[in-house]
């Protein structure tokens, strides 16, 4: 009945709509509905919360902190009267989804309904509404009538704690961001190679020596030689500090997802147990990245030992699932073990790709005795998947697509999308990263439910989640400089339907929350804002730079040469030609005062700059963000690379074809090429070149091949020998399967490139 009430009174005082905009309406994410309407109700210190249950106090407490941290709002519960204006909360769902919430705001009040985990969400969005009136110093809340729902079940975060650790209050904070955007899935990683963060009380063991390593890399994992800071590093948590942190979540309607790894990314275990190796070791915590050999052993005493300490973590998380790892498992030593042959054999496993399968079928009818289900990465997969397993697919789609179509339940994480510890600028100043280039704009982009599924496969996509690994990442003001603002972009393709969900609409309202974050006092990233760049061939002769910004005010000025530009230099107002080496440099002004980092670009000019170009196969979608004028744009890739500036074929061949225009003497042709085995990136095995006066008819030219290394793991593959051509075809040949005992080993290299140079 009150709910009736406060619809009549809406429709009652309501006569007018208003226009959306996402000025007025900055709600991240996107609500499934929202209806402006005239009017405004005024915010201040009279309003009262009344709840129609008690118990709600729970879900309103975030609510009061937040609104005196954003808006100086020290709001106060209060008895439902029709004299005081207040926020009316009841948990009644009304027939809504699940996590769904019905928002009513008009001159007299504000009326929420929804199920309780909705009663919390609906009050986030009421915090995203209060924004300033007319009068300054005056709050108000946009009248409008909203109906919201999440799209996934699963709307995850997760956070490595392993490579580097982090206080409890960090992740505390870390709950409280995800929160506040509606996330409701925190996936805790607690063991890997560099140190084990959980308290198991049967083997204390874990945390007194695996906890701890003795010192970490210095620099990135390319770089050699490799040098370390030789301090120690560690830390972990009790169980009564995790059930503290497990309550805390509980309260703001997250559920957390602990990760043990297993057989793989063990070091830190086999450091504390030996005996649970396949040899003698000697072991050590790990102080550097990537993927070792030493892995766990598939006997008795193995299973014994992890039996136990997931009967303690079962113990402690409520959640439904545990998640078990089983990514990068090197085969090496079962592949020299008698002990693992023989079990192969006993078994009758394929190989031993199907005993790790065996490995995890193990595991997941225990955890199936103690009410849970295992989730893990997508190379579970391998060998068959056990019932009631999930998977987490990173290496792409195809492995969540293959799920899906075995009736087996997916969360997506791809790594082109989802990896927010890829660099976010193609600014030099970012902070060291592990590589790879995902700018919010693509974060955005993204849809978890890929289009080869049918209706009936797509019901097992439960949501997305973002990954944030530490390897490159030691302070807490650096994880929140990689989380914000791509967390926002991720939420809203959890939460929001695509269809309603444009780029363009969420710029003005993500800039409205920066706002929050100075006040939140986090560390977040403006790279959405600085001077983004696009090259478009000018046909026979240079290219066009095409300069952007996405801030809302200022002119875009440049200069040539290299010189610095001014407020009063030339202004950007058509793409830019380039025919010769040169070095453009630009910044954004608003009132003669620059308010974006300089743009700077250095291009090497050479017969191919800006020439028209077309691959035979494109390259993987997560490395494509120039297309192929990435490989005439006279850019040579910056290492560490970002991503932004290479190309990459995942165990497949580069084929280019450039036309120079006209008919010509070439004299060398390189193709510049990148090698970070850490990242599984290898130089080509083999590079051939191609001249052809008409396009049809093309003769070999790689009987000059050579190959020239440099420093910065950049390989130039070059041919020297005069002939005339007017189209040059380049083609590399990848590494093929990564060898044994290197990073990444049985599976696909990849093959980067940045820059084809014709003389």
């Amino acid at each position: 009945m009150k709910r009736l009430a406060a619809l009549l009174s809406l429709i009652v005082c309501i006569t007018v709509h208003a226009q959306y905009s996402p000025q007025r309406f900055p709600v991240i994410p996107k609500p499934q509905t929202l209806l402006p309407l005239g009017g405004e109700f005024a915010m201040s210190n009279a309003v009262t919360l009344v709840l129609d249950n008690k118990s709600l106090k729970k879900e309103c407490e975030q609510f009061r902190a937040q609104a005196k941290q954003l808006h100086g709002l020290d709001l106060r519960y209060g008895k439902l009267s029709g004299f005081e204006p207040c926020i009316f909360v009841v948990a009644d769902s009304f027939g809504l989804p699940p996590e769904g919430y019905e928002l009513f705001v008009n001159s007299e009040g504000i009326n929420l309904y929804g199920t309780r985990a909705g009663i919390f969400y609906g009050l986030q969005t009421i915090l995203q509404l209060i924004q300033h009136g007319t009068n300054a110093n005056s709050l108000i809340v946009p009248s409008c009538s909203i109906i919201d729902y999440p799209r996934f079940s699963w709307r995850g975060m997760h956070l490595d704690v392993a490579r580097h650790f982090f206080p409890k209050e960090n992740v505390k904070d870390y709950i409280r961001y995800m929160a506040m955007y509606k996330m409701n899935t925190f996936h805790w990683h607690l063991t890997d190679d560099q140190g084990w963060r959980i308290e198991i009380k049967k083997y204390p063991l874990l945390t007194g020596v695996g906890g701890w390593r003795k010192h970490t890399l210095v620099g990135h994992y390319s770089e050699e030689p490799d040098v370390y800071d030789e301090k120690q590093h560690g830390g972990f948590y009790t169980q009564a500090e995790i059930s503290e942190i497990i309550r805390f979540a509980d309260s703001l309607h997250i559920t957390i997802v602990p990760e043990i790894e297993m057989p793989g990314h063990a070091s830190a275990m086999l450091t504390a147990y030996p005996y649970l190796g396949n040899t003698n070791g000697p072991y050590q915590v790990q102080g550097t990245w990537g993927v070792f050999t030493e892995v766990l052993a598939p006997k008795d005493s193995t299973f014994e030992f992890l039996q136990n300490v997931l009967t303690e973590v079962a113990a402690l998380f409520p959640g439904k699932y545990i998640h078990i790892g089983g990514d990068e498992c090197p085969k090496d030593e079962w592949s020299a073990s008698p002990f693992c042959q023989n079990l192969i054999r006993t078994n009758n496993l394929k190989d031993e790709q199907g005993l790790q399968s065996w490995f995890v079928h193990r595991i997941v009818a225990f955890l199936a005795t103690k009410g849970k289900n295992a989730i893990g990465w997508d190379e579970i997969l391998e060998g068959g998947l056990p019932a009631g397993a999930a998977v987490m697919s990173w290496r792409g789609e195809d492995g969540g697509i293959a799920a899906a179509r075995s009736a087996h339940n997916v969360v997506m994480t791809p790594g082109g999308y989802c990896y927010i510890d890829h660099y976010q600028s193609r600014n030099a100043g970012e902070p060291l990263a592990i590589g790879g280039y995902l700018p919010i704009e693509k974060v955005y982009s993204y849809d978890p439910v890929p289009a080869i599924l049918n209706a009936s496969e797509r019901k097992y996509i439960m949501g997305v989640q973002g990954n944030l690994w530490t390897e490159y990442i030691p302070t807490f003001s650096q994880v929140q400089y990689m989380l914000f603002p791509r967390i926002a972009a991720l939420a809203e393709v959890a939460w929001s339907n695509k269809q309603n969900s444009n780029y363009e609409n969420f710029v003005p309202r993500i800039t409205a929350h920066m706002l929050y974050y100075d006040k939140m006092q986090v560390n977040y990233s403006r790279a959405m804002f600085e001077i983004n760049s696009r090259y478009e061939s000018a046909g026979e002769s240079g290219m066009f730079v095409h300069l952007s910004t996405l801030s809302s005010s200022g002119e875009i000025h440049f200069a040539r040469h290299g010189n610095i530009p001014d407020a009063d230099g030339e202004k950007y107002i058509a793409p830019i030609f380039l025919l010769h080496a040169d070095t453009l440099t630009a910044a954004v002004y608003r009132s003669g005062e620059r308010i974006s980092p300089y743009f700077s670009q250095t291009f090497a000019a050479n017969r191919a700059l800006g020439k028209p170009v077309t691959l035979r196969k494109g390259p993987s979608p997560s490395y494509n963000t120039g297309g192929a004028m990435t490989l005439v744009d006279g850019i040579k890739g910056r290492t560490p690379w970002t991503g932004a500036e290479w190309l990459g074929w995942w165990g497949d061949t580069l084929d280019a074809t450039i036309d120079l225009g006209k008919v010509d003497t070439v004299k060398s042709v390189r193709l510049v090429t990148l090698q970070d085995q850490g990242s599984w990136i290898y130089y080509p095995q083999e590079v051939n070149v191609f001249l052809s006066e008409d396009g049809v008819n093309f003769t070999s030219a790689s009987t000059e091949l050579n190959q020239t290394n440099t420093p910065e793991n950049r390989a130039y593959f070059w041919y020297i020998k005069a002939k005339k051509a007017r189209y040059v075809r380049v083609v590399a040949y990848g590494k093929g399967m990564i060898p044994p005992g290197k990073s990444g080993a049985g599976y696909p290299a990849w093959l980067f490139a940045s820059e084809i140079i014709i003389q």
